[in-house]
Protein backbone atom coordinates (compact mmCIF):
# COMPACT_ATOMS: atom_id res chain seq x y z
CA UNK A 1 0.00 0.00 0.00
CA UNK A 2 0.86 3.47 -0.63
CA UNK A 3 2.09 6.28 2.08
CA UNK A 4 1.27 8.85 2.72
CA UNK A 5 2.90 12.42 1.15
CA UNK A 6 3.68 15.46 2.00
CA UNK A 7 4.72 18.24 -0.42
CA UNK A 8 5.64 21.62 1.66
CA UNK A 9 7.27 24.90 0.63
CA UNK A 10 10.90 25.82 1.51
CA UNK A 11 10.69 29.65 1.97
CA UNK A 12 9.01 30.92 5.11
CA UNK A 13 7.46 27.70 6.08
CA UNK A 14 10.89 25.61 6.39
CA UNK A 15 13.57 28.37 6.02
CA UNK A 16 12.92 31.76 7.27
CA UNK A 17 14.17 34.12 4.12
CA UNK A 18 12.13 37.69 3.92
CA UNK A 19 14.11 38.57 7.01
CA UNK A 20 17.45 38.01 5.89
CA UNK A 21 16.89 39.16 2.79
CA UNK A 22 15.44 42.67 4.25
CA UNK A 23 18.98 42.63 6.01
CA UNK A 24 21.26 42.17 2.85
CA UNK A 25 19.66 44.57 1.12
CA UNK A 26 20.37 47.08 4.11
CA UNK A 27 23.83 45.87 4.51
CA UNK A 28 24.78 45.80 0.68
CA UNK A 29 22.44 48.13 -1.35
CA UNK A 30 21.24 50.41 1.56
CA UNK A 31 17.60 49.71 0.39
CA UNK A 32 14.98 49.24 3.01
CA UNK A 33 12.29 46.10 2.82
CA UNK A 34 9.42 44.38 3.90
CA UNK A 35 6.33 43.45 1.95
CA UNK A 36 2.71 44.45 3.29
CA UNK A 37 0.41 41.13 2.86
CA UNK A 38 3.05 39.64 1.14
CA UNK A 39 2.70 41.55 -1.76
CA UNK A 40 6.74 42.57 -3.42
CA UNK A 41 5.19 45.71 -5.28
CA UNK A 42 6.42 49.11 -3.61
CA UNK A 43 8.44 46.98 -1.33
CA UNK A 44 11.97 48.29 -1.90
CA UNK A 45 12.89 51.48 -1.52
CA UNK A 46 16.45 53.15 -1.85
CA UNK A 47 17.22 55.29 0.80
CA UNK A 48 18.23 58.33 -1.53
CA UNK A 49 14.18 59.51 -1.41
CA UNK A 50 13.94 57.80 -5.03
CA UNK A 51 10.59 55.92 -6.55
CA UNK A 52 10.50 52.12 -5.12
CA UNK A 53 12.19 50.09 -7.47
CA UNK A 54 10.36 48.76 -10.07
CA UNK A 55 9.39 44.85 -10.90
CA UNK A 56 12.72 44.85 -13.07
CA UNK A 57 14.85 46.12 -10.50
CA UNK A 58 13.62 44.30 -8.05
CA UNK A 59 13.85 40.51 -9.27
CA UNK A 60 17.43 39.99 -10.04
CA UNK A 61 17.78 41.24 -6.56
CA UNK A 62 15.62 38.38 -5.31
CA UNK A 63 17.91 36.01 -7.63
CA UNK A 64 21.01 37.56 -6.26
CA UNK A 65 19.94 36.81 -3.00
CA UNK A 66 19.71 33.45 -4.13
CA UNK A 67 22.62 32.56 -5.89
CA UNK A 68 25.06 33.88 -2.84
CA UNK A 69 23.55 34.53 0.39
CA UNK A 70 21.56 31.53 0.84
CA UNK A 71 23.86 30.57 3.92
CA UNK A 72 22.09 33.53 5.93
CA UNK A 73 18.78 31.22 6.23
CA UNK A 74 17.84 29.82 9.11
CA UNK A 75 15.29 27.16 10.15
CA UNK A 76 11.83 27.99 11.47
CA UNK A 77 10.84 26.80 14.36
CA UNK A 78 10.13 22.88 15.21
CA UNK A 79 10.54 22.55 11.26
CA UNK A 80 13.58 19.54 11.20
CA UNK A 81 11.88 17.73 14.37
CA UNK A 82 8.49 17.97 12.23
CA UNK A 83 9.72 16.56 8.84
CA UNK A 84 11.62 14.03 10.91
CA UNK A 85 7.74 12.27 12.35
CA UNK A 86 6.44 12.64 9.31
CA UNK A 87 9.21 11.35 7.28
CA UNK A 88 9.23 8.13 9.23
CA UNK A 89 5.02 7.47 7.73
CA UNK A 90 4.97 9.56 4.79
CA UNK A 91 7.17 10.48 1.71
CA UNK A 92 8.30 14.32 1.35
CA UNK A 93 9.26 16.29 -1.38
CA UNK A 94 9.71 20.18 -0.76
CA UNK A 95 8.45 22.09 -3.95
CA UNK A 96 10.11 25.75 -4.44
CA UNK A 97 9.55 27.96 -6.54
CA UNK A 98 13.37 28.80 -7.78
CA UNK A 99 14.83 28.45 -10.85
CA UNK A 100 16.61 25.00 -11.82
CA UNK A 101 20.31 26.56 -11.58
CA UNK A 102 19.35 27.03 -7.87
CA UNK A 103 18.49 23.55 -7.01
CA UNK A 104 21.77 21.84 -6.11
CA UNK A 105 22.10 24.91 -3.71
CA UNK A 106 18.42 24.94 -2.24
CA UNK A 107 19.56 20.52 -1.60
CA UNK A 108 22.62 21.84 0.21
CA UNK A 109 21.13 24.42 2.18
CA UNK A 110 18.67 22.08 3.47
CA UNK A 111 21.05 19.11 3.72
CA UNK A 112 23.01 22.02 6.09
CA UNK A 113 20.44 22.27 8.32
CA UNK A 114 19.53 18.36 8.86
CA UNK A 115 17.12 18.26 6.03
CA UNK A 116 17.28 15.43 3.40
CA UNK A 117 14.47 15.11 1.02
CA UNK A 118 13.75 15.61 -2.30
CA UNK A 119 13.71 19.10 -3.85
CA UNK A 120 11.98 20.15 -6.47
CA UNK A 121 11.99 23.21 -8.29
CA UNK A 122 9.39 25.07 -9.80
CA UNK A 123 8.09 28.25 -11.44
CA UNK A 124 4.66 29.84 -11.10
CA UNK A 125 1.31 28.35 -9.66
CA UNK A 126 2.26 25.49 -7.87
CA UNK A 127 -1.23 22.95 -8.25
CA UNK A 128 0.02 21.59 -11.71
CA UNK A 129 3.24 20.66 -10.38
CA UNK A 130 1.41 18.60 -6.96
CA UNK A 131 -0.56 16.83 -9.52
CA UNK A 132 2.29 15.61 -11.31
CA UNK A 133 3.50 14.00 -8.03
CA UNK A 134 0.84 12.80 -7.05
CA UNK A 135 0.80 10.72 -11.00
CA UNK A 136 4.10 9.88 -9.71
CA UNK A 137 3.78 8.45 -6.07
CA UNK A 138 0.12 7.71 -6.18
CA UNK A 139 0.33 7.97 -2.32
CA UNK A 140 -2.89 6.87 -0.44
CA UNK A 141 -3.64 10.63 1.14
CA UNK A 142 -1.65 14.18 0.67
CA UNK A 143 -0.89 17.43 2.45
CA UNK A 144 0.48 20.04 0.90
CA UNK A 145 1.86 23.53 2.80
CA UNK A 146 2.85 26.72 1.79
CA UNK A 147 2.88 30.44 2.38
CA UNK A 148 1.26 31.90 -0.08
CA UNK A 149 -2.58 31.80 -1.24
CA UNK A 150 -2.58 32.11 -5.08
CA UNK A 151 -0.61 28.09 -4.52
CA UNK A 152 -3.05 26.79 -2.42
CA UNK A 153 -5.72 28.18 -4.92
CA UNK A 154 -3.71 26.64 -7.56
CA UNK A 155 -3.44 23.15 -6.11
CA UNK A 156 -7.25 23.47 -5.01
CA UNK A 157 -7.87 23.68 -8.83
CA UNK A 158 -5.60 20.93 -10.30
CA UNK A 159 -5.69 18.79 -7.36
CA UNK A 160 -8.77 19.22 -4.83
CA UNK A 161 -8.35 16.00 -3.03
CA UNK A 162 -4.96 17.40 -1.46
CA UNK A 163 -4.97 18.62 1.87
CA UNK A 164 -4.06 22.21 2.30
CA UNK A 165 -2.49 23.68 5.14
CA UNK A 166 -1.78 27.80 4.82
CA UNK A 167 1.52 28.03 7.13
CA UNK A 168 3.55 31.39 7.43
CA UNK A 169 6.70 30.67 9.57
CA UNK A 170 7.51 34.70 9.70
CA UNK A 171 5.52 36.43 12.25
CA UNK A 172 6.05 39.93 11.25
CA UNK A 173 4.43 38.66 7.47
CA UNK A 174 0.92 39.61 7.88
CA UNK A 175 -1.43 37.99 5.19
CA UNK A 176 -4.97 36.79 5.36
CA UNK A 177 -5.73 32.94 5.42
CA UNK A 178 -5.85 31.57 2.06
CA UNK A 179 -9.76 30.83 1.32
CA UNK A 180 -8.54 27.63 -0.36
CA UNK A 181 -6.58 26.14 2.53
CA UNK A 182 -8.29 23.42 5.29
CA UNK A 183 -6.38 25.18 8.05
CA UNK A 184 -3.70 27.52 9.28
CA UNK A 185 -1.13 26.76 11.34
CA UNK A 186 1.94 29.24 11.51
CA UNK A 187 3.97 26.44 13.68
CA UNK A 188 5.35 23.47 12.96
CA UNK A 189 5.12 22.06 16.37
CA UNK A 190 1.52 22.00 15.81
CA UNK A 191 1.30 21.74 12.39
CA UNK A 192 3.01 18.18 12.51
CA UNK A 193 0.09 17.02 14.61
CA UNK A 194 -2.50 18.57 12.05
CA UNK A 195 -0.77 16.61 9.30
CA UNK A 196 -0.52 13.66 10.97
CA UNK A 197 -4.19 13.42 11.89
CA UNK A 198 -4.99 14.33 8.19
CA UNK A 199 -3.44 10.92 6.60
CA UNK A 200 -5.65 9.05 8.80
CA UNK A 201 -8.60 10.71 7.29
CA UNK A 202 -8.06 9.95 3.66
CA UNK A 203 -8.89 12.38 0.71
CA UNK A 204 -9.36 16.13 1.69
CA UNK A 205 -12.93 17.74 1.37
CA UNK A 206 -13.68 20.56 -1.27
CA UNK A 207 -13.36 23.87 0.41
CA UNK A 208 -15.91 26.58 -1.26
CA UNK A 209 -14.35 30.02 -1.12
CA UNK A 210 -16.80 33.02 -0.54
CA UNK A 211 -18.16 33.57 -3.82
CA UNK A 212 -18.82 29.50 -4.33
CA UNK A 213 -20.49 29.18 -0.93
CA UNK A 214 -22.40 32.19 -1.56
CA UNK A 215 -23.51 30.63 -5.28
CA UNK A 216 -24.40 27.60 -3.77
CA UNK A 217 -26.79 28.53 -0.77
CA UNK A 218 -28.55 30.47 -3.50
CA UNK A 219 -28.85 27.71 -5.86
Amino acid sequence: MSRPLLITDCDEVLLHMLSHFSAWLDQAHEIDFWPVGGEFLNAMRRRDGSDPLRPEEMWPLLDGFFATEMHRQTLTPHAAEALGEIGEVADIVILTNLGDHCHAGRVAQLEAHGIRHRVVCNQGGKGVPVKRLLDEYRPSVAAFVDDLPVHHNSVAEHAPEVWRLHMIAEPRLTMRTAETAHARIDDWAQAKEWILHRFGDGPAPVVLTGAEAGAKHSA
